[in-house]
């Protein structure tokens, strides 16, 4: 690799690390340069929607910017919703409250600010989640319905640019958090894990990536990784992406009694 080609790559990848940011959960600035999830096992909505009815309370913990709650279109009075991470709560009081929707800041999964007993589902994708607190909130039967991203996702990718970094949720697994809700009281209704391909088409996208899914790359910058993604950029040129895997689990959970 030539250096006038370098030092234009370096330019692009720093140009991508400055405007890394995110609204919501809008992934859109690499649209189709990379690919991720499009293909799980299940649908994580169609689910959610076969048990859902609309004179149900329904709990979105941590949604985001409140775009997956929105399109489930379920009745506003009977929907609620937290989030904790600040830009994202300042979102959620701009689009959520003016359609009646309860959304409460909350950035504790142990301690989110409903009374016993409130809901029928809850739901969280992607959030953090505490089995036992999901048991004080759900009705007897109520169910908690998740989709997970598992300890080992992104690790292949992590590991080409960070390679001592640790996994930095080393819990999230489906056996353990399974036992976890049964020890919490619930009887689980579906369990299943999956892991598939992620693939970056150009390294200003991974490096953007990288950027926004910080707690997974800590300490990720373009200036200490150069070399490490002049790799990524000789493996793109030979096969046209660089690869890595997902890991995704799904539970839903009943809560026992009547």
């Amino acid at each position: 690799m030539n250096t006038d080609r370098i030092t234009e790559l370096r330019k692009e990848w720093e140009a991508e690390e400055k405007i890394a940011h995110i609204h919501g959960w809008d992934f859109s600035h690499i649209h189709d340069r990379y690919e991720e999830e499009d293909d799980l096992p299940w649908d994580y909505k169609k689910i959610i929607e076969e048990f859902l009815l609309p004179d149900m309370k329904l709990l979105d913990f941590d949604t985001g910017g409140g775009e997956f709650l929105l399109s489930l279109k379920h009745p506003y009075k009977n929907t609620a919703a937290t989030e904790g991470y600040a830009p994202n709560v300042e979102l959620c009081k701009e689009v959520l409250l003016p359609f009646g929707i309860d959304f409460r800041p909350c950035d504790d999964e142990s301690n989110i600010p409903f009374a016993d007993s409130s809901f029928d589902i809850m739901i969280n994708r992607h959030g953090s989640f505490d089995p036992v607190e999901a048991h004080r909130l759900l009705k007897p039967e109520g169910l908690f319905i998740t989709q997970q991203v598992g300890s080992k996702n992104d690790r292949d990718l992590v590991e080409m640019v960070l390679p001592d970094v640790p996994a930095p949720f080393p819990e999230l697994e489906l056996s353990i958090q399974r036992r976890k809700f049964e020890e919490a009281g619930f009887e689980i209704i579906r369990a299943e894990e999956v892991f598939k391909p992620i693939r970056f088409y150009d390294v200003g996208a991974f490096v953007w990536f990288a950027h926004i899914i910080e707690w997974e790359f800590p300490g990720f910058a373009v200036e200490k990784c150069f070399d490490k993604l002049l790799e990524i950029q000789e493996a793109i040129d030979k096969n046209g992406f660089v690869e890595g895997t997902i890991h995704r689990y799904l539970i839903v959970a009943k809560k026992k009694g009547k």
